[in-house]
């Protein structure tokens, strides 16, 4: 009989776990999936180097469906308890949004019902036991309030699937299924909120397609209030739909298609003849998707909500990554309480959004103000207002020319210093900001401008050149343009993946808007070695941090001073904890916004232009983010002394710990997924000293020796003579090779693959020399033991 103590994991899966889950009726190809990740791990940010912190992974996620997960299992070797795994599995099922939980070391199950409907909440089960697909679904539907045939019928239809093996994320799926249920149970107002950059589109047409598919909903309008976002979507993510769709355009109306996709600017208007969404009976449409739905569609008065009255009969489903929330205008009473919400914060945790660095500069004009002398006019001859005008004035009533001339310059040093050909936003007030923010970083940028008269463009609602622009910016194979200046256009829907610097001079007066802002940058495209991006704030915006309404911190907030370059230094970058509250001290966090269209030229604000005002950077501290949402200054070597506390509370703990590891690597890599990162540890500390002296110098106080000290103790030692010619000259050329590169090279057994080793023969002869691989191990651990004595 096996001892199952001695059986691993994986072992207790294979002969136990899949057979009882198998024998209790599921599909071991379409309803069983072992090992599942559905993060990617969070990517954490030092200096210039990043890397990727720990992934969620289920060791069983089962499913009625292909796209309804009913259950996590979360596996144990048989020396853990049959509920050991439980608590982590709860997390796993809590994210997955699964209602059915099990922990199991191979002997039983230890089940959990989150549903609130079972008797017990816990209860222990045989392996013989284990509940089938049937009664696991009867529950679902149940707890779902999805029990009827017609509900089931929509529910159960399956996803598009193009045959490339793409599938919706987990957090996609459980908006997709969420949303649908929402629907089964007739529910007629749905609010989805996803934050920018997770897929709101490719999730709606999800959606859409699945209603469509199983008949709950014929008709279908998808409205969007720019057009490049409709074109986008026809083209990209509703393609699928193919000659069942159209794009109502030039006021003409054909009701012989199922799916409209429309500018909601394209269907109403101001007089009575232009509202042509009238020429369709008010029950025509089944199904209105509006998307970015925080624009105004929940505002009584908003011309979307014209539309959304006239078809009240069809369902309406509003997408957006900010919901409008003030005393005016409100999303969530309009369409309720979202039923799914993924925000920024998630996105960047799990690891399917770009984490972001502050760049703060703060100038003197706009913090300490400005007051014209007495009669002083203008350069244009305006006689100046007698008051003192400050930051919000900037760009907006007074127009300081060396201080866009000082934006600009800061922009481009930041260019220069980093990569001169990342994809780069400002953000400016009005069209007129952004033209003259355009000709600066032209005047500064000459050669790049003459290797292409695209290097900078306005990209504004006003301009047809600018606008025809777009595309080319944010098609991440098309290098120009490099720099786009705009107002509001690119606010929302702009899918700029490889947009590295996101520069912030602009009044902003709302959440809603900071948010959308931000999500311009927040993409990743690993084909563009786009990993991370900067914000460079030079209205105080980056407050908004602190606000409790804001729900993802950033990895540094560095403020240079006027001499200092405005690249934050890679010695400074020091990961953040989430902050619970705080304040904003700029009183920035009122809603209301500054409307949504561009700011034309001459609209009647009075501006005041002079030439002649010299501005400078204010000094100002180096500033992260702490737990309580408080500014704090913290090293590099603060933040490894605190991590490394965190898993070892002494020394004797870290030393046991590194002397008993198979592969001192192991180590290493446990450190790095909780965002240690040595390289630039060792550019601030010596880049001569061994992972393990960084290690128990910064975090434990101890006298560092480096790599090269330690292998000439070894020297020393001469313990080397009991080993063979060949056996001892491999460990002489280790030890070198330590020396040189450090202790996780030599662990790895295909260096003997490499120079100088392949010169002294084949990797199994010169493992042979020691009498074969197990002696060969033993001989390598014998060195890190003389090396680490």
């Amino acid at each position: 009989m096996t001892d199952n103590k001695k059986l691993s994991e994986r072992d207790i899966c294979t002969k136990f776990i899949t057979p009882a889950v198998i024998r209790a009726g599921w599909d071991l190809f379409t309803q069983i999936r072992e090992e599942v990740s559905f993060t990617k791990g969070r990517i954490i940010v030092r200096g210039k180097l990043h890397t990727r912190g720990e992934l969620k992974r289920a060791d069983y996620i089962l499913y009625y469906k292909s796209n309804i997960p009913l259950a996590v299992i979360e596996a144990k070797d048989n020396s853990h308890g049959v509920g050991s795994g439980m608590q982590q599995a709860l997390n796993y099922a809590e994210t997955l949004a699964v209602p059915f939980v099990f922990s199991s070391n191979g002997n039983g199950f230890l089940f959990h019902d989150r549903t609130g409907l079972a008797d017990q909440t816990e209860r222990e089960l045989r392996l013989d036991e284990f509940p089938s697909p049937a009664e696991l679904w009867q529950r679902y539907c149940h707890w779902k309030g999805i029990a009827t045939e017609q509900a089931l019928k929509t529910v159960e239809m399956p996803y598009y699937d193009d045959g490339s093996g793409r599938a919706p994320r987990y957090y996609q799926a459980n908006a997709i299924n969420n949303t649908i249920e929402a629907v089964a149970r007739e529910q007629q107002r749905i609010l989805l909120v996803m934050a920018t950059g997770t897929g709101k589109t490719y999730t709606a047409f999800q959606i859409i397609w699945r209603l469509w598919k199983s008949g709950t909903k014929k008709r279908i309008l998808f409205l969007a209030d720019r057009n490049i976002l409709v074109d986008q979507t026809k083209n990209n993510d509703f393609k699928p739909f193919g000659a069942a769709m159209t794009k109502i355009s030039k006021r003409q109306i054909d009701k012989s298609y199922e799916i409209y996709l429309s500018l909601y600017q394209a269907v109403t208007g101001s007089e009575e003849d232009q509202n042509i969404y009238k020429q369709f009976s008010p029950d025509f449409f089944d199904l209105i998707v509006i998307d970015e739905c925080h624009r105004g569609s929940a505002s009584e008065d908003s011309a979307w909500r014209v539309i959304l009255d006239y078809f009240s009969s069809a369902t309406h489903i509003g997408l957006t990554a900010t919901p409008k929330e003030t005393k005016d205008v409100s999303s969530i009473n309009y369409f309720g309480e979202p039923v799914y919400s993924y925000t920024l914060k998630q996105g960047i945790e799990d690891g399917f959004l770009a984490p972001y660095k502050v760049v703060r500069i703060d100038i003197d004009k706009d913090l300490q103000g400005w007051r014209p002398s007495k009669g002083q006019a203008d350069k244009n001859g305006l006689l100046i207002e007698d008051r003192i005008y400050n930051q919000i004035d900037m760009d907006r009533t007074l127009v300081l020319e060396k201080r866009t001339e000082l934006v600009a310059r800061k922009i481009t040093e930041y260019l220069a210093a980093t990569d001169p050909y990342a994809k780069t936003i400002v953000f400016c007030d009005d069209i007129d900001h952004a033209e003259r923010m355009r000709q600066a970083l032209v005047n500064l940028n000459p050669e790049r401008v003459k290797e292409s008269r695209k290097y900078v463009m306005r990209i504004t609602g006003d301009e047809i050149e600018g606008k025809a622009e777009l595309d080319n910016f944010i098609n991440p194979e098309e290098r120009y343009p490099v720099i786009a200046t705009t107002s509001k256009l690119m606010t929302t829907g702009v899918d700029a993946q490889t947009c590295k610097l996101v520069v912030l001079d602009q009044h902003i007066k709302s959440m809603t808007e900071f948010k959308q802002m931000i999500g311009r940058g927040t993409r990743i495209n690993e084909d563009y070695d786009k990993y991370w991006f900067t914000i460079m704030d030079f209205k105080k915006a980056t407050e908004l941090f602190a606000d409790e309404a804001f729900d993802g911190p950033p990895i540094v907030i560095y403020e240079p001073k006027s001499d200092e370059p405005p690249v934050p230094p890679d010695e400074l970058p020091a990961p953040l904890s989430p902050f619970e509250k705080g304040g904003s001290e700029g009183g920035l966090g009122s809603e209301g916004g500054l409307g949504d269209g561009d700011d034309e030229p001459g609209t009647g604000r009075v501006k005041y232009v002079l030439g002649d005002v010299t501005v400078y950077v204010v000094s100002e501290r180096v500033q992260y983010y702490g737990p309580e949402g408080k500014l704090i200054t913290e090293s590099l070597k603060d933040y490894t002394r605190t991590t490394v506390r965190r898993d070892y509370s002494s020394l004797d703990q870290f030393l046991l710990r590194w002397s008993k590891a198979d592969r001192k690597a192991a180590i290493l890599n446990e450190l790095e997924e909780h965002g240690l990162l040595l390289e630039p540890l060792a550019d601030e500390v010596g880049k001569n000293f061994d992972a393990f002296d960084l290690i128990c110098h910064v975090a434990f106080d101890q006298p560092p020796l480096t790599r090269r000290e330690r292998a000439d103790q070894v020297k020393k030692r001469n313990y080397f003579t009991k080993y063979g010619d060949q056996a001892r000259k491999v460990l002489e050329t280790l030890l070198e090779k330590y020396a040189d590169t450090g202790i996780q090279n030599i662990e790895d057994i295909k260096i003997l693959t490499l120079d100088p080793f392949k010169n002294m023969g084949t990797a199994s002869e010169l493992v042979s020399a020691f009498g074969g691989k197990p002696a060969y191990m033993a001989a390598l651990h014998e060195l890190e033991e003389h090396l680490y004595a």
